[in-house]
């Protein structure tokens, strides 16, 4: 990131919708550029943590998955929805980790159909290394204080939940 901006081009942004007479939706605008603004910097934040470790954001969370599932090992399937991303995105992200050694592909025991996602022992290592630096660097490091944590994790999930994205 470069140097700050003199001042926030987001509540610049709210002021233009405000004179151009959106006033209704100024607000709403702002927050979810905002929200949209915050996502990029927490994004670059974990990259810049996860990159000397040869990882994207999209390939850790694969591991930190299969790191948690009880066999070390996942239906591709499973791990798409679990990670709420199109089931491209879990072949490609699988394909480089595959590459590198940190999973396999197994056939399902009993069902000819399904495919394993298997966590290698390397895989394992590289996993808790990413998780350790993450929570020291980012996790550790949010910016948001307690309460801060809590109100987002309420409003955004309260979003989410009306989005259709869970169910209680």
């Amino acid at each position: 990131m470069g140097d700050p901006l003199p001042r926030d081009p987001i509540a610049d942004a709210r002021r233009n919708w405000e004179r151009n007479g959106w006033a209704d939706v100024a607000a709403p605008m702002a927050a979810i550029t905002a929200i949209m603004r915050t996502q990029q910097i927490l994004i670059a934040r974990i990259e810049d943590v996860l990159k000397p470790l040869g990882l994207t954001f999209a390939r850790y969370e694969m591991l930190a998955l299969l790191s948690f599932a009880r066999t070390g090992s996942l239906p591709m399937s499973k791990a798409s929805a679990l990670l709420q991303v199109h089931p491209t995105s879990v072949t490609n992200a699988v394909d480089r980790l595959e590459g590198a050694g940190y999973v396999t592909r197994t056939p399902h025991p009993t069902d000819g159909r399904t495919t394993l996602i298997e966590l290698t022992d390397s895989g394992r290592a590289l996993a808790e290394k990413a998780t350790v630096a993450l929570n020291a660097e980012v996790f550790g490091r949010s910016g948001f204080t307690g309460e801060d944590v809590d109100a987002l994790l309420r409003i955004l999930g309260d979003f989410r939940r009306q989005a259709g994205d869970f169910t209680e």
